[in-house]
């Protein structure tokens, strides 16, 4: 089948799905999940066996580091994939909810109903665990969901897609709630972002690259975020152990994500004092530091930054420092070159961390804390289908209520409309 044929093919059947979905009990949601969570580990010999195939052609491809991590699959890896299944399982179900509600002079009743999105293709990279936090997000969420990950994962997405997929049907869900598109022909992508009759949204994840062909071709609502270029702002009033453990972690914990930070920046009355004992800590952790020609004259053997690295997302062992004059600096110098994904200041003092909680413009927002916690998973959310930095219809992480709309509802008891407006 050519791809066009074969996308329409799939958005057609996930609209049929997504009908029944909106409509199912709760219950049958939940014990769907639940029966992916067990069938998962249950086989796992085939899921390592699938992902043993990708890594061998990532590895042949020259993939990097940090790429290969993303991709790899493991026993904790599979595990951690099951127990997020079973965390969304417990989660309150929003669909169906009513809120807002008000009753108008002439006694109509109006509020609002909360409902799915409907079809929603997920176009991603890399990792696995993508395939099974998505399917899990749409299908709680009632939402049928369309695949399309990665050439690099193509055998380990279609095994943990089928996986869930036939579990998904013995606990009763409809048919095609989850599909996975079978081929990596790019032609694929393009088809199916002209497929506005059948898909309601599109969420890329990855690299740059790919978000902004995306949006660049859609027809289809798009919500996005072009790349994690976090930052952690040190005050001059910060608890300065605290400072180096928390970017010690937002750093080295795990380089290759989003939400690591790449660059630091340091106020100028902290240089002298705590830069050195910055560099030595990062570097027994291997990290390359590229630094501002002021933060060079207190340690000068660090790499000359450029004004390219305050704009970069690394997503590996690289770090960038800069040092500013005030809070209100690194709060403009963040604005100026972050990505709007999220940011952190580390500072003891309330005024100053309210005011860059109000002043820095993206989705999420820290004070004394890694920026490695802007994950849906850690926020309470069971797990998240992505960030977005957009302002509109969701931004941060993305879970069950990102993926719902709403309606407005009225009850009346006869009521007809009167007059000439």
């Amino acid at each position: 089948m050519i791809p066009d044929d074969l996308v329409r093919s799939i958005a057609q059947d996930a609209r049929r799905a997504s009908r029944r979905l909106a409509t199912i009990e709760p219950h049958i949601k939940d014990a769907a999940l639940r029966a992916m969570a067990d069938a998962l580990p249950a086989h796992q010999p085939d899921l390592l066996e699938a992902n043993r195939r990708d890594l061998e052609a990532a590895q042949a491809a020259g993939l990097s580091r940090a790429m290969i991590d993303r991709l790899t699959l493991n026993e904790k890896r599979i595990r951690e994939m099951a127990e997020s299944l079973r965390r969304v399982a417990t989660l309150d179900d929003p669909v169906g909810e009513i809120w807002d509600v008000h009753v108008r002079p002439n006694g109509l009743t109006v509020g609002r109903m909360r409902v799915p999105i409907g079809v929603i293709a997920i176009i991603y990279e890399s990792r696995p665990n993508v395939t099974s936090d998505a399917a899990s997000l749409c299908v709680k969420s009632g939402n049928a969901v369309i695949l399309r990950g990665g050439k690099e994962a193509i055998h380990s997405n279609s095994k943990i897609a089928e996986i869930m997929s036939a579990a998904g049907r013995q606990a009763g869900l409809p048919e095609n709630a989850i599909q996975l598109v079978p081929t990596t022909d790019r032609a694929a992508v393009s088809a199916m972002l002209k497929l506005a009759d059948w898909i309601d949204l599109v969420i890329p994840r990855g690299g740059r690259s790919l978000i902004e062909t995306v949006v660049r071709e859609s027809t289809i609502p798009v919500i996005k975020h072009y790349d994690g270029n976090c930052y952690i702002y040190v005050d001059e009033r910060a608890n300065l152990d605290m400072a180096l453990a928390i970017i010690v972690n937002a750093k080295t914990q795990r380089p290759g994500v989003c939400n690591a930070v790449e660059t630091v920046l340091l106020h100028n009355c902290i240089l002298e004092q705590f830069l050195p004992r910055l560099v030595e800590a990062l570097r027994t952790k291997g990290v390359e530091i590229r630094a501002s020609e002021r933060c060079r004259k207190v340690v000068p053997d660090l790499v000359p930054a450029t004004e390219e690295d305050w704009r970069t997302e690394y997503l590996d062992l690289i770090l960038a420092i800069h040092s500013v004059g005030s809070p209100e600096e690194a709060i403009e110098f963040i604005n100026t070159y972050g990505s709007h994904h999220t940011d952190a200041i580390v500072t003891e003092d309330y005024a100053r961390a309210m005011a860059f909680l109000r002043g820095v413009d993206s989705s999420c927002v820290f004070v004394n804390a890694s920026t490695r916690f802007s994950d849906g998973g850690e926020f309470g959310m069971g797990c998240e289908i992505g960030i977005s930095t957009d302002k509109l219809h969701a931004r941060g992480p993305m879970g069950l209520r990102e993926l719902t709309t709403s309606k407005f509802i009225v009850l009346g008891s006869g009521q007809v409309r009167t007059g000439a407006s």
